[in-house]
Order: C-alpha cells, then structure tokens, then sequence
C-alpha cells in the first residue's frame, strides 16, 4: 500500500502580518488558501461518497406505499362502484444483480484514484511552493546584481566623463561608457518587474503580500541524488508515482464498467417482502358484499416473493454498450503506457540534471573568483592606459552575470531535486522542513559572495 501524504504534518499557524517568512510558513498558508489543493480534497470526498452510493444498491431496499381509488366494475350486466384505500410496506433484497456488484467496484476504484490524484495535488503543492519561492529569492538576486552592475559601470561611466574633461580619454569612449550604463539601467528596471511577478505568483499560492522571505545561506549544501544510480530512482518512480498510480486505477474502473456493461445479458433476482391492508368504502351497486369478496377486500395481506428477470433484447443497447466500454478500456491501457514511458524518462533526465546543476553551481562558483581576478586586472590596465573602457565595462558585466548565474544553479538545483523526487512519488512535507533549516531572516545571500569576492567597491576608487 502506497504511502498517504498527510498535509497535516505540519500544524497550520495562524494568518498574521509577518516581517520575513520562511518556507515552512509559507507552504502552511498555501495549504489553507490554494484552490487547487481543496478542489482535489474536494473530489475525493465526493468520490467516496460515491461507493456508499454504489453500494446501497446492493443492500435491503425498505418503503412505506399508501394507495387511494376510485374503482368501478362491470359484472354480469350489473356495475359496482367503490372507492379502496390501501397502505402498506415493502422490502427488497436483490439476490444477483451483477451489474450493481461491478459497479460497486468500480466506484472503489475511482475513489482509489481520487486518493491518488490528491496524493498528486499535494506533492504539486509542496514543488509549486518551493518553486515559487525561491523564484522570488532568484529574482531578487537578479535585482541585486541589476543594481551593483548599474552602480558600477555608473561610476565607470562618470569617471570615462572625468577623463575625457582633462583630456585623457576621446569622446568615444564616454559614449561607449554612457550606452553600457543606458543598457544596465534597463535591465534593472526589467529586474525590479521581474520581481514584482515573482512576488505575484507567491501570492497567488499563499493569499499574502510578503516582501520579505528568508534567504538561502551560502553554507547549504548541494547534496547528490541518493541513491546515485538513475535506474534505482527509474524503479521507483513507477512503482510509487502518483501519476501512474491514477492511470492504473482508471484502467481498472474501465475494466469495472466493461464487466458491468457485459452483465447487462445476465438476470437479476430479488426477494420481496410485502405487508399491506386495505379499506374499501362507498360501495354502489347490486349485491355488494358477494362481488366485493376476495383479496382485493376489507383486510391485510402478506406476501413474499422472487422475482426473476431475463433480459432478452434491449434494441442492441447492451451490445453497444459493450463495444464502447472495450474501446474505453484500451484508451486507459494506452494512457497508462504513456504515463509509465514519460515518468521513467522524466525521472532518468532529472536524475541527469540535478547531477550537472552541482557541477554548474561548482564551475561558477570558481568562475566567480577568476572574473573577479581579471575585472580588477581590467581596472588597474585601464588606469595605466593598456586596456580600454569597453573591455572593463565588459568585465564588469562577466562579473555580475557570473554571480548572478551561482545564484541561478543553487536554485535550479534545490527545484530539480524537488521535481526528481515529485517523479519517484517521494516527496512530502518533510523535504521542506529539512530546506527550510538552511534558510535564514539574517542571511544577506548573493550580498554574502559578494563582500566575499569585493564585489562592494569603494565609492572612492
């Protein structure tokens, strides 16, 4: 039996403005406010209700029946007129009634599969949360280096103008100064609007406008895939994604639904129980008491039963129905190995590229120091007059693109593996707590590799 995620792992805190709020805040609020989440909570009551429906069915039939007529005869010549009042209860136990067994258990398949599809809706929380997260932290890093890359190649840019005053310098590298600075700055405001929707679709998962999230540190780890062999994460992956398991209970209430469109050729057989008594008043006619004589009069009756139904022809509706729920079952036959080829596939490329965001996140972090090496070669070049104000505008961008781009893979990094593990159906709520210890109100993140590297420069240089 697959493992049920239970969302109330973590207890739900109360709605309150906060100054800085973590990841495990975060997925709480979203848990109470998306739409999504209580739409799949929602179908699965709904499809469990529908078993009790399926299997009522099945069990004891019991109602109460009141009968009042008019009644008028014609016997031997005479006519008699009456009026008779019957009241009464029944009961019904269906003996054989294939057709309302397959359904039944068609409908525990269908409520298997919206306990699968839920298991799903909060395994696409946990991932959508700590998706939109961390795209916030990601376009706020962009903001950063937006805003010290402008800074920069500003005071490049006035100082190209300084030396082009006295002399120094030709005009073309002031223009060359002023363009580079008209460019950052527009990127800097695309940065700042980046942001904004960043913050947009947290909200939209959480109900809030929260300006300040906590930062990843710079100590968190980027940890291999465990086990580091894709074919055990493959293995997994089909034996406990959510996804397949929805399909395979699809195809079983399809094959439900053919065996109860087959059943529609066989009888049905039910016991009844039947007590009723009557009243019969207002007689007209000739010798009433004699014509009225017999069941149909004055008194209770009793009455137990078997009723048998042969279905012989139902105008070609039963066969139809047959072909129809044969073509249904191979479209869920073919979907199910749809979903197995691309879980196994989606799973094997995760693995791959949770492996190559370590390694990126490795190659840039070094890149960062050996663009910062050669932005301050560039710079004392260009005081000395070997190098020009293009290639020290350049390498102030290489720079901060590069810083940016560490910030990128860290992220790309903690998603995939949350998108690896969404795949072989083991994330939970746990996966966020364990992040959410890396995550700190104080942590000033890309600003820490920043003062690292020097990246804040003096105004006075």
């Amino acid at each position: 039996m697959k493992k049920t995620l239970l969302s109330g792992l973590i207890g739900l805190f109360a709605a309150q403005p906060a100054l800085a709020m973590d990841l495990v805040e975060t997925y709480e609020k979203a848990i109470s406010y998306d739409s999504g989440i209580a739409s799949a909570r929602a179908q699965l009551a709904a499809q469990q209700a529908g078993i009790d429906i399926s299997r009522s069915s099945l069990l004891p039939q019991v109602g109460l029946f009141g009968e009042a007529a008019d009644n008028e005869l014609e016997n031997s010549g005479q006519d008699i007129s009456y009026r008779e009042y019957r009241y009464g209860i029944e009961l019904t136990q269906p003996l054989f009634r294939a057709e309302a067994w397959f359904r039944y258990d068609g409908s525990k398949f269908q409520s298997k599969a919206a306990q699968a599809q839920y298991n799903l809706a909060q395994q696409q929380l946990i991932l959508d949360v700590a998706t939109a997260y961390f795209n916030v932290l990601r376009a706020e890093d962009a903001l950063t280096t937006a805003l010290a890359t402008e800074a920069a190649i500003q005071r490049q840019y006035e100082q190209a103008q300084e030396r082009f005053d006295v002399g120094l310098i030709a005009i073309t590298e002031v223009y060359e100064a002023r363009a580079s600075y008209d460019a950052v700055k527009s990127q800097r405001i695309a940065a700042e609007s980046q942001l904004d929707i960043a913050r947009e679709r947290l909200a939209r998962l959480t109900g809030e406008y929260t300006k300040d999230l906590d930062n990843l540190t710079q100590a968190f780890p980027l940890m291999r895939p465990d086990p580091m062999d894709p074919s055990a994460w493959e293995q997994t992956a089909v034996a406990q994604n959510w996804q397949i398991q929805t399909a395979i209970y699809e195809l079983n209430t399809n094959e439900a639904s053919l065996k109860t469109a087959k059943s529609g050729h066989l009888p049905t057989l039910d016991l009844s129980a039947r007590w009723s008594d009557s009243d019969i008043s207002d007689v007209d006619g000739p010798a009433q008491t004699q014509q009225l004589s017999g069941p149909g009069a004055d008194g209770s009756q009793r009455q137990i039963a078997l009723t048998l139904n042969v279905p012989l022809y139902m105008g070609g509706g039963t066969q139809a129905g047959v072909r129809q729920q044969r073509s249904l079952v191979e479209v869920a036959q073919q979907s199910l190995a749809t979903v197995r080829r691309d879980v196994r596939v989606n799973t094997r490329s995760l693995f791959l590229t949770v492996n190559t965001n370590i390694e990126t996140a490795s190659a840039l972090e070094q890149t960062i120091l050996s663009r910062r090496s050669a932005l301050d070669a560039t710079r004392a070049g260009y005081e000395v007059g070997t190098r020009n104000i293009v290639e020290v505008l350049d390498a102030e961008r290489a720079y901060y693109v590069a810083l940016r781009d560490y910030a990128d893979a860290r992220y790309d990094y903690i998603i995939n593996t949350f998108n690896l593990k969404l795949a072989a159906g083991t994330l939970s709520p746990q996966d966020l707590v364990g992040l959410n210890e890396w995550l700190s109100a104080t942590a000033p993140g890309i600003e820490a590799l920043a003062n690292e590297t020097k990246i804040i420069d003096d105004p006075t240089r």
